[in-house]
């Protein structure tokens, strides 16, 4: 699937918008999915996206966040943690589909259907670049900004 055009989708965002992947072109973008909002490991990843977000910038790439939850609920996330990105919700599941991101867990020793922690790095014309599956947080966020910073920019 690397260096594959992803198809074009659109998802209520937080801020009251839609994003859609055509209008995000321009720029390298972070599309992450995590299981669930306000969790440890979702607060934690989301902090440390949050912490780098100037770095990102800097290499001209936005982030996005995507999960399930309702933009409710990610208004409330995003506004607790001050994320300076927008979190998506995919409450369908399309984009998960599309991502391939939704797989059976083990909680607490139930088999339950659920996001698996995934970061996927599109280039300025879309194209996927990278992409990490079965994501651990620590030292996720710094491996993907020094990714990012291999992707050439426009007008470089």
């Amino acid at each position: 699937m690397l260096a594959q055009p992803i198809p074009d989708f659109e998802l209520p965002s937080t801020g009251g918008k839609v994003f859609s992947l055509s209008q995000a072109s321009g720029k390298s973008l972070v599309i992450y999915f995590y299981p669930k909002d306000d969790t440890p490991g979702c607060t934690t990843e989301g902090q440390q996206f949050r912490d780098a977000y100037s770095e990102f910038a800097k290499l001209d790439c936005d982030i996005v966040g995507v999960s399930r939850d309702n933009i409710k609920s990610h208004e409330n996330f995003k506004a607790k943690m001050d994320f300076p990105f927008e979190l998506l919700s995919d409450s369908d599941e399309a984009v998960c589909k599309l991502f391939d991101v939704m797989k059976m867990k083990n909680m607490y020793g139930k088999q339950v259907r659920g996001i698996e922690r995934s970061t996927f790095v599109l280039d300025a014309k879309g194209a996927l670049q990278r992409e990490w599956r079965g994501v651990k947080v620590p030292g996720h966020v710094q491996e993907v900004l020094e990714f990012v910073k291999t992707l050439p920019r426009e007008g470089s």
